[in-house]
This record gives C-alpha cells, sequence and structure tokens, in this order.
C-alpha cells in the first residue's frame, strides 16, 4: 500500500499531461481534468519535501560538477554574422514583395517560428549561440566599430529591454495583423534599426546586454543547457554540466532583470490564456462567436498588463514571506537571485505551449526557404514538400506529443525548485534558513504548475 501511495502523484501528473494541451485541443480529454492537475501539484509538492533528507553539500556540488568532453574550434564570429545579417536582409525583402500568405512568405515563419519558438529551445539545449547569430554584431564590425559611447546610467537596467520585449509579446498576441507579411517587415525593420541605433549610441557591449531584448532572453535560455564552453578566441573546451548548472552561480538580478523574467512568464501564461472560454467569457464575448483580434485589443492589452503585474504581485509576496519566515534582511537581493528559478519553469511551458505548432511550421519553413518571393523558384528542392500536418493527429503523435509534454513540465518544476533551494541556501548560509524560506515558493510554483496545466487542457475558440 505505501508502494502504491508513493507512485501515485507521478501517475497522476502523467495523465495530467498526455491529456494536456499537446494538439491544441484537438483530442477529447478522457479523465476528470482535476486528477492530473492535483497529481502535477503533488508532484512538485514531493520534490520540494524530498529536499529535506538531501545533504545541502551534495545539491551544491552537484550543479557545480563538470565533466570536459573535448576540445573544439568554433566559426569566426563574423562569418555567421554576415550570414545572418543576410537572411535579415532576405527576409525583409520576402516580406515587401513576396505572398501575402504567412505560411507560405518566409519572414513570418523567421520570426516567429525559428527566431522566437525554436531558438530559445536550442539556447537551453547547446548553449549560447546568439552571440554568433546576431546580425548587428557583423554588421557593427563591417563598418569599422563606429559608436558615440554615450554613457547608459547604470540605474536604467535592463528596462529598454523589458519594454521592447512587451511591444513585441503586445505585438504576436495583441496586434490585429502579427502574421501580415508586410507590416511585419516594417515592424522587424523599425527593431533592426532601433537597435543598430542603440549600439552606435551606447556601444555594442552595453547595448546588446542591456537594450537588446531577444539577446538577454537567448543567454538567459541558454544558462540551462548542459552543454558549457570556456577558453578565449576560437579555441574552447566543451564540458557537460548538470542542466541549469550554471543557474546556480548567477549574480542577483536588479528590479529591471526581475521584471524581465516575470514578462517572460505573464507573455507564455496570457497567451495561453487568452483564447480559452473562461477569458472570453470574463470580458464579456461569447467563445462561439470569436470576434476577432480587432474587437479584443483594449481587453487584451488590459490582459497582458494585468498577468505582468499578477505574476510580479505573486513572487514578491512569496520572496517576502519567506525572507521573514527564514529571518533575512534582504528581500530584494533574495528576490534577485531566486528569480532565475523560474527559468526551468518559463522554459517547459514556451517548449510545450508551442510544441505543435513549431511541428507543423518548421514544415512550412522548409518549403518557404526554396521560394521566398513565390516566384516558383526551387532553391533547395523542397518548394514541392507536402507539409504533413497530420504529423500531431492521430493517437500514435499524441501520446509522443503528450510523452514529451509530460517530461517537460515534471522537468522543468523538479530542476526549478531544486535550483531556488540552492540558491536560498546560497543566500541565507544554512539548511533550515533556506527551506524555511523556500515554503512560500513552493506553494508559488505549485499554484503555477495548477495554472499551467489547466491553461494546457483549457478548450479555445478563434
Amino acid at each position: 500500500m505505501t508502494r502504491v501511495l508513493a507512485v501515485f502523484p507521478l501517475l497522476c501528473l502523467t495523465t495530467a499531461e498526455a491529456l494536456a494541451h499537446a494538439s491544441e485541443r484537438g483530442h477529447v480529454l478522457l479523465l476528470p481534468t482535476h486528477l492530473y492537475l492535483w497529481g502535477g501539484a503533488l508532484t512538485v509538492a514531493a520534490s520540494f519535501l524530498m529536499l529535506l533528507a538531501l545533504p545541502p553539500q551534495v545539491l551544491v556540488r552537484a550543479f557545480g560538477h563538470r565533466m570536459h568532453i573535448s576540445d573544439i574550434s568554433i566559426a569566426p564570429l563574423w562569418v555567421i554574422g554576415i550570414f545572418s545579417s543576410l537572411l535579415v536582409l532576405v527576409g525583409l525583402l520576402a516580406g515587401w514583395l513576396g505572398s501575402r500568405d504567412p505560411l507560405s512568405n518566409p519572414l513570418p515563419l523567421l520570426i516567429w517560428t525559428l527566431l522566437w519558438l525554436s531558438l530559445p529551445l536550442l539556447h537551453a539545449l547547446v548553449g549560447d549561440m546568439w552571440r554568433w547569430l546576431n546580425p548587428w554584431t557583423a554588421l557593427w564590425r563591417a563598418i569599422g566599430k563606429p559608436g558615440l559611447n554615450l554613457r547608459l546610467p547604470r540605474r536604467v537596467g535592463y528596462w529598454p529591454a523589458t519594454l521592447l520585449l512587451f511591444c513585441f509579446a503586445w505585438l504576436e498576441l495583441v496586434y490585429p495583423a502579427p502574421d501580415d507579411p508586410r507590416q511585419l517587415a516594417m515592424f522587424t525593420a523599425a527593431y533592426f534599426l532601433l537597435t543598430m541605433a542603440g549600439i552606435l549610441a551606447f556601444g555594442h557591449r552595453r547595448w546588446m546586454a542591456r537594450g537588446e531584448f531577444l539577446g538577454i532572453f537567448f543567454r538567459t535560455a541558454a544558462r540551462l543547457s548542459p552543454l558549457a564552453s570556456s577558453g578565449i578566441g576560437r579555441r574552447r573546451k566543451l564540458s557537460l554540466t548538470i542542466p541549469g548548472g550554471r543557474l546556480s552561480r548567477v549574480h542577483p538580478l536588479p528590479l529591471s532583470g526581475i521584471a524581465f523574467v516575470l514578462l517572460l512568464i505573464a507573455y507564455i501564461s496570457f497567451d495561453g490564456l487568452m483564447k480559452t472560454f473562461t477569458w472570453l467569457h470574463m470580458i464579456g464575448t461569447n467563445p462561439l462567436l470569436y470576434p476577432g483580434r480587432t474587437a479584443l485589443l483594449l481587453p487584451n492589452s488590459l490582459g497582458l498588463s494585468g498577468a505582468w503585474a499578477g505574476f510580479s504581485l505573486c513572487f514578491f509576496a512569496a520572496v517576502l514571506a519567506g525572507d521573514r519566515m527564514a529571518g533575512g534582511r534582504a528581500p530584494m537581493r533574495a528576490a534577485g537571485l531566486l528569480i532565475w528559478s523560474l527559468i526551468p519553469i518559463a522554459l517547459a511551458y514556451h517548449f510545450s505551449h508551442y510544441l505543435v505548432v513549431m511541428l507543423v511550421n518548421l514544415q512550412y519553413a522548409f518549403v518557404a526557404a526554396s521560394d521566398p518571393f513565390a516566384t516558383g523558384l526551387n532553391l533547395f528542392g523542397t518548394a514541392d514538400y507536402h507539409v504533413r500536418a497530420g504529423v500531431v493527429l492521430g493517437a500514435h503523435a499524441a501520446q509522443l506529443i503528450w510523452n514529451a509534454q509530460a517530461i517537460a513540465i515534471v522537468g522543468g518544476h523538479v530542476l526549478a525548485v531544486a535550483l531556488a533551494h540552492g540558491l536560498a541556501l546560497r543566500h541565507y548560509g544554512t539548511a533550515d534558513r533556506a527551506f524555511r524560506s523556500q515554503v512560500p515558493m513552493a506553494m508559488l510554483m505549485i499554484f503555477y504548475t495548477l495554472l499551467g496545466l489547466w491553461l494546457l487542457s483549457s478548450p479555445t475558440a478563434g
């Protein structure tokens, strides 16, 4: 009987994700929702309680361990950067001159599927690739590294990147036509020029570190990677570490950095909420007569802002309560450290929420690459490839997708709980104080587990 009770939460969680958002609500839920919601919550709670039996030094050594794999030689930054710059140029031209169909034009697929959906996950797997891929570095070097080197006050922090991330989220979630190739080309060109202007005004290093939100997001995701490289120049040493191990050695983020991470979580969460019957009912819209984005500009704008404010309030309340329980006197420093523990959760939901979209739209990108201007070209021999949307349909596909989501959600939360405990131990100094400080944080993670699983399982309209 004891074994059955011990295994039951894990079985419930597996069932939960197996019936979640895997196929864009295309499958019927066969079990009551509350079973897998509470199964997931119990698993997070069990992970937290298991840390009581784990000696603190074991956790510290595990996160700090590195195993050398090999020495590698990497390509110069300017080589890949020039390719990225050309790719952006072709994408912009295709947006203005190519097909108006967002699934045939490469620009929407480049921005939304490759850049926003796929690259963060790729960084979480293999490490920081953006320093080679970003198109501004190569262009800046090609024109002789000019710049006014104006002072960017330290108190500005990450607020420029946070503001730009909010604009990006609003464009995708609220703006009436985020997939329209010509309008997207206009926004992409504006952001490219804005970033270049920031580099020329404040210097490459400063603006890329605090103003270019894509690079900040990608570098943050890369800290989850089990691969780590060290060295100077093109010769690097490649090492293997526990996923998220580098997050245990981070410095506390300022308020602007905390706001950036909380906005990432609010972004993906509101994306899951905005088309649910529950949200549409809350804003007085009949979900069976979805009126379209234009009619929902104001409520969805307020909803995105409210999600950000709500998550921020919950996070700071949990940190402040935990700091008082542990007898601490520096809650803002604790918040700056503990915010890093939410990164695995953000990436896990990013993967789960967008998995089906990626599986289908990456195929469209494969086709559009051969004929970017819709002129009948077949540059790579893929223009006639038949997109198989059925890859996400059927019992076998559903099983694979559900299992992938289950692994992501469970792994993300377990890693988040372990990271939060390790960071709290580093901040408070003793295992007892660290554990007490993490009780409210664990409750917050359980709440977010319930919310996330509910979002993944809720029916949507539109």
